[in-house]
């Protein structure tokens, strides 16, 4: 390298010095005063923290500049979290108690004091370029991994001076009275300058030591010169002219001369290569006269800055003699002025770095519970935003997927196609009415529901048979009885008794008789319709369906071309709709994960701006799916001329036909299974109902018949001794059983009677107790079980039914209290609506109407 000398002739900024300042008690006393002490207490290890970081910012530099580097990127994230939340400014109700001062960097007696946030994050971020700038200078530049390092410091120091130049310089000048010149626009773009032309010039340093071409080199050179050339301009005019120390401007000056210089030297070396003589004179002559004109204003300058220059104008001289020579001697070319000749190629190879990620405040959980209404009401306005576009693509996707299904429904796709393959399907509705059917046990399974209506049948006849053996032996016992004694006989004859029973009986009889005819018509129908439902029994019901066959006779064989293709167009539109769905999904997640209120606490400019750049992550998936819709429509026309040319083919129209009929045939029998199965399902429940209702009478049959029995023995016993020639009076002191008519003291004696020679001793009718009540219809039986007891010797025999205690129960309830007795007493109504044939006498049917339970 001509000029190697240069390689620890660079710059470092130092940090700005500031005074101590507590903000805990001001920011407290502000949470407390605007929310409550609650927000207060939750933070304090924020406000504690905050505290700290500015205190570690007061001090001395840390021996670290990379921790200095790291406290002053926490600190400045603090800084953006206290300003969307902590007003601090001289009026009333904001933080007002807080003040910054800040000295001047590059003249330490000038300094600005301001009640705004703006200046102490200016001077943070200032301090923070300060701090990387330190960092590249401290690396070992005689390396080439240390000149990397630098290099990237450098970058850095940039990127800081370029952040606080965009976002926080003019800010820290409108309406204050003071600020320091070094965190002015013009200040900080200068140093900006200055930090990428010594990050450059490291890369230069590196492409020497690499070897690379002259050509690379010079364009690379060149670009170190411009960016010191940019620097010296800026600190020549206000407000930076009188502001800095004739030694940085005599650096910069020279250095931007010394690679200007160094350009030419490595341009002219490629030229004398490609033997352009006279253009490696000019350029050769150019550097020369720019290496003299600053060595004039020297002065002062670095004796090691001096000595490069010295050196690279020693080179220039020397191929500049020599390309002389050679074109006196040999090209004799006309050197052109320096005037005429093109800008020096350039090559940047660094640019400031991007600091918004690295000092992005997002992220960080200071002060999070503190939502200003401004922030809530700018995340509310988003979110509808968000919730617009999500609102608005969902419509136009679900549009698209509808109508897809509504285009295919009317080409009857994809079922056609489907039936060319033997895989027919049926409609939705139709197929699930089908597999109702099934699952119900189909047609199949009436014969094995029939044979139970014929049990229930035969049950509910045997059990009506068996109860009317009871009542008419009964009868008959009775009518024996009666013509043996004669009219010593004198209860109630079985008939005037069991005319109830006898009636349900009758009518339970007719309905089962009705029942049985509505039997024979379910059967007849089974019968009659068992070809047509058989079809449901068809497993899978789909092999009902006729298939799509090919042509018979076909021309040019183009069948299965014509099938593939259409195929494969359905199977891209089936792709289209998945993609939709994903599509779909990739919105929703993408709202789930979108949560801009660190953002928004974080951010100073406007919201608007904002809100465009964060809704445009939307864009992209907006346009995949206008991209899919577009696609789909063009789809779907070729799917429609396909579709057409397939119709034609295989002549489509005879197998909707044909399918249409099998369709229909299909509903015709699920109908009728339907009406059968219901008709069943009646007829069973009926039979249950009906044998329920027989039980219940014939448990009554029974208890008749037993309690009848037992007044049946005691009335013998009665006429026995009667017919002995016994008393009235011997038997009411010492029979087994007292009378139950003997006269009590409240009831009335018996009526007097004309004695007669057959009955010496004659007695009150057996069967009329002075106080029984009548009932409607007919009254309650007279007679009843033998008192369970003996009456004491001595003691009036008991009126019967004796006085028992209140838990005694009578011996034969079920008979006392049925309802065969009582002819207004209701009977269980079965599970339906319809009138059931056993509890109400047949009515005469119309010639067109059937009994029974069998609906048409």
């Amino acid at each position: 390298m001509a000029s190697s000398a240069l390689s620890n002739l660079m710059l470092a900024i130092h940090e700005k010095k500031t005074n101590s300042v507590d903000l805990y008690r001001p920011l407290r006393n502000y949470i407390t005063f605007t929310y409550s002490e609650r927000e207060a207490q939750l933070l304090e290890d924020d406000l504690e923290t905050l505290n700290q970081l500015r205190s570690d910012v007061e001090r001395v530099p840390d021996p670290s500049p990379s921790a200095r580097r790291d406290l002053l990127i926490s600190y400045y994230k603090a800084l953006c979290l206290v300003e969307t939340r902590f007003p601090i400014s001289p009026e009333k109700h904001h933080v007002n108690a807080v003040s910054f001062l800040w000295h001047d960097t590059f003249k330490q007696k000038q300094k600005a004091t301001q009640q705004n946030i703006h200046l102490e994050k200016a001077a943070v971020l200032f301090n923070l370029a300060a701090t990387y700038s330190q960092i590249g200078l401290g690396h070992d530049r005689t390396t080439v991994d240390g000149r990397r390092q630098a290099s990237h410091a450098f970058i850095g120091a940039a990127g800081a001076f370029a952040y606080l130049r965009d976002n926080e310089s003019t800010k820290a000048s409108i309406g204050q009275s003071s600020t320091t010149v070094d965190v002015s626009v013009e200040c900080v773009g200068m140093l900006e300058r200055l930090m990428l032309a010594q990050a450059q010039e490291c890369v230069f340093e590196n492409t020497i030591a690499k070897g690379s071409t002259p050509g690379v080199c010079a364009k690379i050179a060149r670009q170190v010169g411009i960016y010191y050339e940019e620097a010296l301009a800026a600190l020549t005019a206000p407000p930076l002219k009188d502001h800095f120390e004739k030694g940085w401007i005599s650096h910069v000056q020279m250095k931007a001369a010394l690679f200007y210089s160094e350009a030419c030297y490595r341009y002219g070396m490629e030229l004398h290569e490609k033997e352009e003589i006279a253009e490696e004179i000019a350029r050769l002559r150019s550097g020369s006269s720019r290496l003299a004109e600053a060595k004039k204003s020297s002065r002062g300058a670095p004796a090691q800055l001096i000595e490069a220059m010295n050196k690279l104008e020693a080179s220039i001289s020397c191929n500049l003699d020599r390309a002389v020579k050679e074109n006196d001697r040999v090209y004799l070319m006309r050197v052109p002025s320096p005037a005429s000749l093109s800008p020096l190629p350039t090559f940047s190879m660094v640019k400031p770095m991007n600091m918004t990620e690295i000092l992005d405040a997002s992220k960080e959980k200071m002060f999070a519970i503190l939502v200003p209404d401004s922030s809530a009401k700018a995340l509310s306005r988003y979110t509808e935003m968000v919730d617009d576009v999500i609102r608005t693509q969902a419509e136009r996707l679900q549009q698209a997927s509808e109508l897809t299904r509504v285009r295919l429904k009317e080409m009857d796709l994809p079922d056609s196609i489907l039936a060319v393959d033997g895989h027919s399907t049926l409609p939705a509705d139709l197929r699930e009415d089908v597999e109702a059917v099934q699952i119900s046990g189909g047609p199949a399974s009436l014969e094995a529901e029939l044979q139970q209506l014929r049990d229930l049948k035969r049950v509910n006849q045997e059990l009506l048979v068996h109860t009317e053996e009871l009542l008419q032996k009964e009868a008959t016992e009775d009518t024996q009885f009666r013509s043996q004694f004669g009219t010593r006989w004198t209860r109630p004859q079985s008939s005037t008794l069991t005319k109830n029973l006898q009636d349900r009986l009758n009518r339970f009889a007719a309905n089962l008789k009705q029942a049985g005819e509505s039997d024979v018509k379910i059967e007849r129908s089974v019968r009659e319709n068992s070809a047509l439902m058989s079809i449901l029994d068809r497993r899978p019901i789909e092999s009902a369906i006729p298939s799509l066959a090919k042509p018979m006779m076909s021309l040019d064989a183009t069948e299965d071309a014509i099938v593939g293709t259409l195929k494969q167009s359905l199977r891209q539109l089936e792709n289209l709709g998945a993609q939709r769905a994903g599509l779909e999904d990739m919105l929703k997640e993408m709202k789930r994960k979108d949560d801009i209120l660190p953002k928004l606490m974080t951010i100073t400019g406007s919201y608007e701006d904002m809100f465009r750049k964060e809704i445009s992550k939307y864009d992209h998936i907006c346009e995949d799916i206008s991209q899919n819709i577009e696609v789909q429509e063009q789809l779907l026309r070729q799917i429609q001329a396909q579709n057409e040319e397939f119709s034609t083919v295989f002549n489509l129209e005879d197998y909707k036909a044909s399918r249409e009929k099998c369709y229909n045939q299909i509903q015709a029998a699920i109908s009728k299974y339907r009406e059968i199965k219901e008709n069943v399902n009646e007829g069973l429940k009926f039979y249950v109902t009906l044998q329920d209702a027989i039980t219940n009478v014939k448990q009554q049959c029974s208890d008749f018949v037993m309690t009848r029995s037992i007044q049946c023995r005691e009335m013998i016993e009665d006429v026995q001794r009667q017919m002995s020639g016994l008393s009235f009076q011997d038997r009411r002191n010492s029979g087994p059983y007292p009378s139950v008519h003997q006269p009590t003291a409240t009831s009335s004696p018996p009526p007097q009677e004309t004695h007669n020679p057959s009955h010496p001793h004659p007695q009150a009718p057996y069967y009329r107790p002075p106080e029984q009540v009548s009932r409607p219809g007919y009254s309650m039986p007279p007679y009843g079980p033998p008192p369970p007891y003996q009456a004491p010797h001595g003691q009036a025999p008991q009126p019967y039914p004796p006085q028992a205690p209140q838990q005694q129960q009578p011996p034969y309830p079920s008979w006392q209290q049925g309802s065969y007795y009582d002819p207004q007493a209701q009977q269980p109504r079965p599970p339906y609506s319809a009138p059931n044939p056993y509890l109400h006498p047949p009515q005469p049917q119309p010639p067109h109407q059937g009994g029974g339970y069998y609906r048409h």
